[in-house]
């Protein structure tokens, strides 16, 4: 993907010294652990500042975790709530970076394929993993479908369908926040006084949305790793 710096951000980097081409090639990692350094402060804030009259910022977090937490008793049931420590820090992080995309001179993270990935593969051993913990062995009886005569068609077709997921989860947010992210900056180029604000509206509503998605499909995803099969 073509990525774009703004001028003040290619000053600053050229007083330092610093390539501004180079720093290009590395901008997604830049993203994510600004998105990560500032969670960790975040967390920090708000486990230091827990009262029984909630100031804003805590009411915001107990509107956000409760959220969750309903989404997880929705799609896998109460035992889902052990799973918001993952889909929390993904629903935070993802977003985040997301949104960082919109904040000029910065590219989101979410934007470069190699950070989508590396989500999804996070979220692709872990749901195999949480599989074998609840179902053990029986766990692989789930690759082989519902009727042992069909488990020589199903057995591979399984074992394709998983695999699929982590790469389907990557370039699913990759492809969406990339393209967004750069039909942003067309028209931030193009009209900067007329179309930020309604376009900035646009953005925020894709980064929620995409993060809504890529959350949602890791809780179906356990779900099924996790199920008992009857």
């Amino acid at each position: 993907m073509e990525t774009h710096m703004a001028v003040w951000l290619q000053f600053v980097l050229e007083s330092l010294g610093m390539d501004p081409n180079q720093f290009l090639q590395y901008d997604h990692l830049v993203s994510a652990v600004l998105v990560a350094l500032f969670l960790v402060v975040l967390s920090v804030i708000v486990r230091s500042n827990v009262r029984l009259i909630p100031g804003k910022l805590q009411q915001f977090m107990e509107v956000t975790i409760e959220a969750l937490l309903g989404m997880l008793d929705e799609n896998i049931g109460k035992e889902g709530r052990r799973y918001l420590p993952l889909i929390g820090t993904l629903a935070f992080f993802i977003f985040l970076c997301n949104f960082l995309g919109m904040v000029p001179g910065f590219n989101p993270a979410t934007g470069n394929f190699n950070t989508t990935i590396a989500c999804a593969l996070v979220v692709f051993i872990y749901y195999n993993f949480e599989g074998l913990k609840e179902n053990g062995a029986g766990y692989l009886k789930h690759f082989a479908g519902p009727i042992p005569l069909l488990a020589p068609l199903m057995i591979p077709i399984e074992i394709i369908s998983h695999l699929a997921r982590p790469f389907s989860l990557g370039v699913r947010l990759f492809g969406n926040i990339s393209g967004e992210h750069m039909v942003a900056y067309t028209f931030y180029a193009m009209t900067p006084l007329l179309i930020p604000v309604p376009l900035m509206a646009i953005g925020l509503f894709a980064a929620l949305l995409q993060t809504f998605v890529f959350i949602m499909l890791t809780q179906v995803y356990i779900a099924g790793a996790i199920a008992h099969d009857h």
